[in-house]
């Protein structure tokens, strides 16, 4: 049985009815039509099935047939990833997605190429809704941009996680990341550098924060292969 069209509609409360994008997307581009029953999200855990009750050109309709709430996961992964000029990005956000993130930073490392923009990029909170909708995630993971380098990023997420790791490209890191550090109850932050990798001082820094540095092995993997190999690990372990 094939799955229901999914739509995200930001406020999940009657009145039912999508606009904008949204309804133009539903309406015009597959052509929905009323008694059609499609799926409706709020990215927050609330999600449903619904029937299309009236289309017009900006807007549809819908009526609720079964609401369900998706409650956060007792283990939540967050990464912050420093920022890179990357091709890649859409896929990083596309599979944090797909592999359960809670949150996403990027943040201004020493080695980023270029300046990491003031403001969130409509795009990609655009891509993490068009991936909640292909896997049927209930769930949107937090988006934040995090400036001031690794003092900006220690200083911003000071006392807001139970466990913080450094992934770190050195072979010589103390120890590999486990599926068990990100599988306990409570918040982990993993924090992964750019594409020219972290700097001595950066490294300094999380440590002397109190960040616990581990790898994940030996080979040096792009950031976005290293984000994605952690989301996994926790994948696998829960």
């Amino acid at each position: 049985m094939s799955h229901p069209d999914a739509f995200y509609l930001p406020d999940l409360t009657p009145p039912y009815v999508l606009t904008g994008g949204e309804a133009a997307h539903c309406g015009k581009v597959l052509r929905k039509r009323p008694g059609d029953v499609v799926r409706l999200f709020d990215g927050r855990g609330n999600e449903g099935l619904f029937t299309i009750t009236a289309v017009a050109r900006d807007r549809v309709e819908c009526e609720a047939v079964s609401l369900d709430f998706e409650p956060e996961a007792a283990h939540r992964v967050h990464l912050a990833a420093g920022f890179s000029r990357s091709a890649r990005r859409d896929l990083f956000l596309e599979k944090s997605v797909e592999l359960g993130a809670a949150g996403l930073f990027f943040w201004q490392a020493e080695r980023t190429q270029g300046r990491m923009p003031e403001a969130l990029k409509d795009g990609w909170t655009a891509t993490l809704i068009a991936a909640a909708k292909q896997c049927g995630a209930a769930r949107l993971p937090g988006l934040e941009l995090l400036p001031g380098g690794a003092a900006g990023l220690i200083a911003a997420t000071s006392g807001r996680f139970d466990r913080r790791f450094l992934l770190w490209e050195d072979p010589d890191a103390p120890r590999r990341l486990a599926p068990a550090d990100l599988t306990a109850p409570g918040d982990v932050l993993c924090v992964l550098g750019p594409e020219g990798g972290l700097t001595t001082g950066e490294v300094d820094a999380f440590i002397d924060a109190g960040f616990e540095a581990v790898s994940l092995g030996r080979r040096v993997l792009r950031w976005e292969t290293a984000g994605l190999a952690v989301l996994a690990l926790a994948l696998i372990g829960s």
